[in-house]
């Protein structure tokens, strides 16, 4: 009964990232600006690797691949809120039509 369960609340864990990474995928291809598209892929990168990764460790169970899991999920939440970060940073730095493109008005 135990197995079922886990196998079930993994299934759910996995599902829930898909979709999370479906929809990320989906923003991505509909906004038209690079940082609105960036940020729809950071975020879905992040939570929807995060809860898929998330659902094998709870089917694999206590082992050393959950431990392997857990620092892999460890290594995407701190490398891609800098990726993004370094991203939008040289977006801004050599982008000539930013203020036009973001409605940006500087005084």
């Amino acid at each position: 009964m135990i197995e079922v369960i886990r196998a079930f609340i993994a299934a759910v864990c996995i599902l829930a990232g898909t979709a999370v990474m479906l929809v990320a995928a989906i923003g991505v291809n509909r906004f038209h600006y690079v940082l609105n598209r960036m940020h729809a892929a950071a975020l879905g990168d992040t939570l929807g690797i995060g809860l898929v990764l998330l659902g094998l460790m709870v089917h694999n169970g206590l082992t050393f691949v959950s431990l392997k899991l857990l620092l892999i999920i460890i290594f995407f939440w701190n490398a891609s809120p800098v990726c993004s970060h370094l991203i939008s940073n040289l977006e801004v730095q050599t982008n000539p039509d930013l203020e036009k493109e973001c409605e940006i008005h500087y005084e």
